[in-house]
């Protein structure tokens, strides 16, 4: 092992954050050289970077193996016809990049690799002998997202772990997931990240159930709820909360008149009544026609809620005209005596729970006092879709929920036979009959975790790397690079920790020692040696540790240099 000098490497640094970045991952590694963009969502990874990216995939690697995983390859673009058959070529919208080859065939850009794997295993499975089997890749994936930011956080081009399971049963998978939980609270773990598991919606990617990882941080995309009392925790698409059922006696409907009053608000303060007690009305439209959720009117729609109650993912707010030709009043719209065929009733859970609402009433200027469920209404379905809001009470013990920002770093699938029947594939069981694969699917933003080791590991200076994320575990700063004396007192203690194991970087360049501190410190490796005049007059260096400051003058020669810095290293918080 030898080391590698600053001068002869593309490690550039900048002294000011970048008017175009907002979090702080994204500002330190452009200032640190970890990467640079090439357009929007797209970055090249610097050598600083790529090293870095590396010791990520290589703990990502051994924790996947220590769970039998089996290591493969598979291509970044698909033919469109696997998407197809799996209904996500329209599913997934714009953010599948399509297009032509030369023979006129339609081809996608892999965003992830459900189908692509699925096919393998319909070549290559024939019976339960074979099963289970994990199989995951460290590949590149497209998805054109409309809103890249963050940097690494949210990109288009990305690196990305996907693990996909195999099983003869679902009670199969329902005991290979929890392996996979660990390993995931493993990797986290030695990447120095304290990662909240929560219960997530599968969404696009379907299945019985999934967990999240998550990073708390106020500039994460990711909404999660906690509760702090029994553990409860789940992203905000899949949360639930307490409904206390009231008990208060029906009274009769009767009409009230509300003139100008368009709002929930307008008509709770007309006729003195909390927006609690108030029905809201949400018109969607999809591929059912037009769904009319009635909603407690402080809540709101989560739309992802309610695409999984009512199976439709292309949903999409009404227009007033198409409100209208329901027979529904904008503004006054009610879900009483409202007969059209071509609209269907949600009721959320508040309503269901809920005695003697204020509703519209389907007529201008009027709304209907006392309305019930399902005494003055039917509905199509009845369901949990409004968002859950801070100090809601928790769904398991009714303590007060807490809502927070994080950064998703991982996400886990039990997906069944969802991919594995779309696409035919099926083994032969243990009574020789055919069956689909049971599968799971498991991912992490190789890149994401990156960014997010940095938004939990850095101080006003700069990057604090964990030990095993470091690029570098110590730079050798040669302060005067133009006295022989330096240089070679510098050289000969970097050879001495490289050989002894450490990954070196000596800062040979010939910038003041100033900037040498300061970059140092910017790019965040753990141990800083420097070779200077005084100290070396002494026969002496000084180490610096990155994580606390903390400083020791040592004897300028291998053996003790090592040992200090095995120590120093050694006992570091990260």
């Amino acid at each position: 092992m030898t080391y590698v000098r600053w001068s002869q490497c593309l490690l550039p640094t900048w002294k000011e954050d970048p008017g175009e970045a907002d979090l702080p991952s994204h500002k330190l590694m452009l200032r640190a050289g970890l990467i640079r963009p090439l357009a929007a969502g797209i970055y090249t990874y610097l050598p600083l970077g790529w090293r870095a990216l590396r010791k990520v995939e290589a703990i990502v690697r051994e924790e996947m193996e220590a769970i039998g995983g089996c290591e493969l390859h598979m291509p970044v673009v698909h033919p469109a016809d696997l998407w197809a058959k799996t209904g996500r070529l329209e599913d997934f919208g714009p953010q599948l990049v399509r297009f032509l080859d030369r023979a006129g065939r339609e081809m996608v850009l892999g965003p992830t690799h459900e189908e692509v794997v699925t096919d393998i295993a319909r070549k290559e499975i024939q019976s339960w002998r074979q099963l289970p089997l994990m199989l995951y890749q460290i590949q590149t994936k497209f998805r054109d997202e409309p809103r890249s930011r963050g940097g690494l956080v949210r990109v288009r081009e990305f690196t990305m772990k996907d693990g996909y399971s195999f099983h003869e049963s679902f009670a199969d998978l329902d005991a290979y997931y929890p392996k996979v939980y660990e390993a995931y609270r493993r990797i986290f773990s030695r990447c120095g990240l304290a990662a909240l598991a929560v219960e997530a919606d599968p969404g696009l990617m379907g299945g019985s159930g999934s967990h999240e990882f998550i990073l708390p941080n106020p500039f994460g995309e990711d909404t999660v709820v906690t509760c702090a009392s029994c553990g409860y925790a789940a992203n905000l698409e899949w949360a639930s909360t307490r409904w206390e059922e009231e008990r208060e006696p029906l009274l009769p409907r009767e009409e009230v008149a509300t003139p100008g009053c368009t709002t929930i608000r307008d008509v709770a303060r007309f006729l003195a009544v909390p927006e609690s007690k108030t029905a809201k009305a949400v018109f969607y439209k999809g591929e059912q026609g037009l769904i009319f959720v009635v909603i407690r009117g402080d809540l709101e729609v989560n739309e992802a809620k309610l695409a999984r109650v009512t199976g439709c993912a292309d949903l999409g707010r009404a227009s007033e005209e198409e409100i209208a030709e329901v027979g529904a009043v904008p503004g006054y719209a009610s879900p009483v005596g409202l007969k059209d065929p071509r609209v269907k009733v949600l009721v959320d859970r508040s309503v269901e729970t809920k005695r003697n609402l204020v509703a519209g009433a389907n007529k201008e200027g009027f709304h209907l006092r006392n309305v019930n469920f399902p005494r003055d209404f039917p509905a199509q379905w009845v369901g949990d879709v409004a968002t859950v809001r801070d100090g809601d009470p928790c769904p398991r013990c009714g303590s007060a929920l807490q809502v927070q920002r994080g950064i998703e770093l991982g996400h886990i699938f039990k997906l069944g036979t969802k991919y594995s029947q779309a696409l035919g594939a099926t083994f032969l069981d243990r009574e020789g009959q055919a069956q689909p694969l049971v599968m799971g699917c498991y991912g992490i933003g190789i890149g994401r975790l990156l960014a997010a080791v940095i938004e939990a590991h850095h101080d006003e200076q700069g990057i604090r790397w964990p030990l095993a994320l470091a690029p570098f575990q110590v730079v050798v700063a040669v302060l005067d690079p133009k006295r022989e004396d330096q240089v070679q007192a510098g050289a000969s203690l970097a050879q001495g920790l490289a050989s002894g194991g450490w990954e070196v970087l000596v800062d040979d360049r010939e910038r003041s020692p100033g900037e040498k501190f300061h970059d140092a410190k910017l790019v965040g490796i753990p141990l800083l040696v420097v070779v200077g005049p005084r100290s070396l007059q002494r026969g002496q260096v000084d180490l610096e540790r990155r994580e606390d400051g903390l400083r020791r003058t040592v004897e300028l020669s291998t053996p003790a240099v090592r040992e200090a810095v095995k120590e120093l290293l050694a006992t570091a918080g990260c």
